[in-house]
């Protein structure tokens, strides 16, 4: 999403937010939306970044706008699947391809919150956020996994740990690293976490030069509204009874570990 918008925002002022017609759940908005809307209008975006699964949108005078669209948002450039989803609009001054962006959502869980200076480092700093999947180092990842007990699929969905992992892509990453999803996190060796940080970073590097994955919902779209390539790549997510490309032995497996969906190959994984 991020790298989608980035060159449409990035030193443009921001004209007017606008709040989309909709009679669907609403998003969650901090402060309200009157409040959001009188700060940052007139305000140059500095950057767009991405943190964890969430958007930055940094301003000039320090603040930072925070988008976190979790399961069915979206940050979208033109053509939103439908008008009714749509959520804000930000408009942007001066004449490019594309002079605004919005926020799409179909199931209402998304949130848009605005930090002020000095904010968003102490509600999602380190204390409250892990380092970024990209940025974490070996060591940095084998000292946390240590630290708990839990398996490590669902280790590396704690955002607290490390931030950037969602379920699909943890299932891919363990099976790119061979480690069972069922493995105490604080159970594996040097060499299984060495394998475990190369995975993270050659799987979510991958899933963004495709731009994610679109799965049979349609759900997940790019900031021009366009397909993500990168389910074409997957190993094991949602192939469950069919033949492990990586063995073509075994039948990858699908388990549920804390109500999530964990796909992997008992051969490859041991």
């Amino acid at each position: 999403m991020v790298r989608g918008i980035r060159p449409f925002v990035e030193g443009r002022r921001i004209l007017k937010v606008k709040r989309c017609k909709t009679h669907c759940r609403p998003i969650g908005i901090t402060p309200t939306f009157a409040r959001m809307a009188s700060r940052i209008e007139g305000q140059v975006v500095t950057a767009a970044r991405r943190l964890g699964k969430r958007v930055v949108l940094d301003l000039v005078v320090g603040s930072s706008l925070v988008i976190e669209p979790r399961m069915t948002g979206l940050m979208l450039l033109a053509d939103p699947p439908d008008v009714e989803h749509l959520r804000l609009e930000w408009q942007f001054e001066g004449h490019r391809d594309f002079n605004s962006i919005w926020f799409w959502d179909r199931r209402g869980l998304g949130t848009v919150r605005l930090f002020g200076p000095g904010e968003l480092e102490r509600d999602l700093g380190p204390n409250k956020l892990g380092p970024d999947a990209l940025a974490i180092s070996m060591t940095e990842l084998r000292e946390r996994l240590a630290a708990t007990r839990r398996a490590i699929k669902v280790a590396l969905l704690d955002q607290r740990l490390v931030a950037g992992i969602g379920n699909l892509y943890a299932s891919e990453i363990l099976h790119v690293a061979r480690i069972d999803p069922h493995r105490a996190a604080d159970s594996l060796r040097l060499p299984e976490v060495k394998r475990l940080a190369a995975a993270v970073q050659s799987v979510l590097e991958l899933a963004i030069t495709y731009e994610g994955s679109t799965l049979g919902d349609g759900t997940y779209r790019n900031a021009l509204n366009q397909s993500g390539r990168y389910q074409n790549e997957h190993r094991v997510y949602m192939r469950a009874d069919e033949t492990c490309p990586t063995c073509n032995r075994a039948t990858v497996v699908r388990v549920v570990q804390t109500q999530r969906s964990t796909f992997y190959c008992p051969r490859c994984q041991r």
